[in-house]
């Protein structure tokens, strides 16, 4: 395996199982909070909860894990492990059995060896990490996943994040009496945002013990209320080249021992305003300036800790 000047999942799963470990993503048909019963409302930056491509909240979730196991066991084989992987819109905002139901349904395959659910810092009350923590007593590992953005509650704000950095905190500090692992979200580049705010912003999320982060640089989509903006107004998008160095500042401040989950975005093309790097193609190319910027330094993971 490749070393990384950085902690990655692969390396991560690959000491721990001995195995190949794949994430199966669905979606499911839930919204988010702080949305309006029409779709209305919600993070300005928003596109469609995040729904992958060619995923379908509206097939049964047993399908979406049977079709994308049967086709990751075809490309990386029968011995493959997975992470069943609840990514879109806010997946603790239905009743407790209605997430018990559904958590529990992802189990039913062999090869499953845990869950990864992404939610919301003011949407997992204590009685969700209870039900989360449950599966534990199973063997299974179990990851949620809050979105952040930013430390700075004026941003949270001007991006209608519907929270605040101290509800975050809270999150955190209650889940981290859990057995859960924890993850956690920022991006990189929200309009009004300097490299002070990004470093405040990894700063927190390096101080409250998460097990791993991931970085997203931000993109405008058509269709999203900072599209419109974006169209009306173009306000500064951080070029790949800045967002490189701001990678490479954030991952030498993190513990060594966090995971650095990812740090690209890959945006639905036909909607993508901006940057251009945020096109799937990107995704090696990121890699392969980070590792260079790395060593240009002489730093890694952890350097400035």
């Amino acid at each position: 395996m490749e070393e990384l000047p950085y902690n990655s999942l692969r390396e991560y799963y690959a000491v721990k199982y001995r195995e190949r470990v794949q994430k199966i993503t669905v979606s499911l048909p839930f919204t988010c909070p702080h949305m309006a019963e029409d779709g209305t409302g919600g993070c300005t930056y928003c596109h469609k909860g995040s729904i992958p491509d060619l995923n379908d909240p509206q097939l049964p979730m047993a399908m979406q894990v049977a079709t994308g196991i049967a086709a990751a066991q075809k490309r990386y084989g029968p011995d493959t492990k997975f992470i069943i992987y609840f990514q879109t819109y806010t997946n603790t905002n239905a009743p407790l059995k209605t997430l018990k139901k559904i958590y529990d349904e992802a189990f039913n395959h062999m090869n499953v060896i845990g869950i990864d659910i992404g939610t919301r810092p003011d949407c997992a009350g204590d009685e969700v990490l209870k039900l989360l923590d449950s599966y534990c007593d199973l063997g299974y590992e179990v990851w949620i996943e809050f979105g952040l953005q930013s430390a700075n509650d004026d941003t949270l704000k001007a991006v209608n994040r519907g929270h605040t950095a101290r509800d975050f905190i809270d999150a955190l500090k209650r889940a981290g009496k859990t057995r859960l692992k924890i993850a956690t979200h920022m991006i990189v580049g929200l309009p009004g945002e300097t490299k002070t705010d990004y470093m405040k912003t990894a700063r927190l999320i390096a101080s409250l013990g998460a097990h791993a982060i991931k970085i997203h640089p931000l993109y405008v989509m058509e269709g999203t209320a900072l599209g419109d903006r974006y169209k009306k107004k173009p306000f500064g998008i951080l070029s790949l080249d800045d967002y490189i160095e701001v990678l490479a500042d954030i991952i030498e401040i993190l513990p060594p021992g966090m995971i650095v989950m990812r740090y690209s975005s890959e945006a639905i093309e036909s909607h993508l305003l901006a940057p251009n790097y945020c096109k799937p193609e990107y995704k090696a190319i990121i890699k392969q300036m980070l590792i260079a910027e790395l060593k240009k330094r002489g730093t890694r993971q952890g350097f400035r800790v």
